[in-house]
């Protein structure tokens, strides 16, 4: 049991590194949205590939609402990959400006 006190104390300072502190508040809210609905299919880092999602980085707000929100692609998308396996997330609507400012870093 005396391990338990030193073994929190190394997980809270390693949760505490989960976060890039220098996010602005919207930013760090996109980023728990990007962590709670993306990463299934997207890489944990939005600039990497994922295992089934190409790399979000840099997403414009256009894309985002398309894809995100209705599981299309705006007129004229050319997309990275040509599959359809994305479902939209409708849930994540109210939190689409933060998943862009997240994404746009």
């Amino acid at each position: 049991m005396r391990g338990a006190p030193l073994a929190l104390l190394a997980l809270a300072v390693a949760m505490s590194g989960c976060s890039d502190g220098r996010l602005s508040p919207a930013a760090e809210r996109g980023r728990q949205v990007y962590l709670a609905h993306c990463i299934a299919c997207h890489n944990t880092d939005p600039a990497q590939p994922g295992p089934v999602g190409p790399p979000v980085k840099g997403s414009p707000r256009e894309l985002l609402e398309a894809k995100v929100l209705k599981g299309s692609y705006p007129p004229g998308y050319a997309p990275k990959r040509p599959t359809k396996v994305m479902v939209p997330i409708p849930a994540v609507a109210p939190e689409i400006d933060a998943l862009t400012e997240y994404l746009r870093r």
